[in-house]
């Protein structure tokens, strides 16, 4: 598979799953809306970082970079970084700690944050 390819890919990838939280927010899973939210910016960083020859093996490695290489730097901007982590941080609660049940207004405000993160994170990825 080419850099292209695979860039491709993830971007298919993060669009896939922003759509699949959003069918998650209709039927009323919030737990699963805020894992497939943190996906769905998870794969879209993972395709800046790849379009600029940047890999990581584990999530808190592409957040790292993300942030160092994007946020720090002001092509992303905090606004942006920070709703990455906000998103990261929601999935570790709704998918590692038991008995944790989200509700609608922990995690619904949350969809339009991660639509203002694609818009922000999008035109940055190079398709080479």
């Amino acid at each position: 598979m080419s850099q292209e390819e695979l860039i491709n890919y993830r971007i298919e990838r993060a669009n896939e799953t922003l759509v699949e939280a959003t069918l998650l927010a209709g039927a009323g899973h919030w737990n699963a809306v805020a894992n497939r939210l943190y996906y769905a910016c998870f794969y879209l960083v993972n395709a800046l970082l790849i379009s600029r020859k940047l890999s990581f093996n584990s999530h808190n490695g592409v957040k790292t970079e993300f942030f160092r290489a994007f946020v720090k730097t002001g092509l992303v901007s905090m606004e942006s970084g920070k709703r990455y982590a906000r998103v990261f941080n929601l999935r570790q609660e709704g998918d590692y700690i038991d008995f944790k049940r989200f509700e609608k207004q922990d995690i619904e405000p949350f969809i339009e944050e991660v639509q203002a993160f694609f818009q922000e994170v999008t035109p940055l990825i190079t398709v080479k």
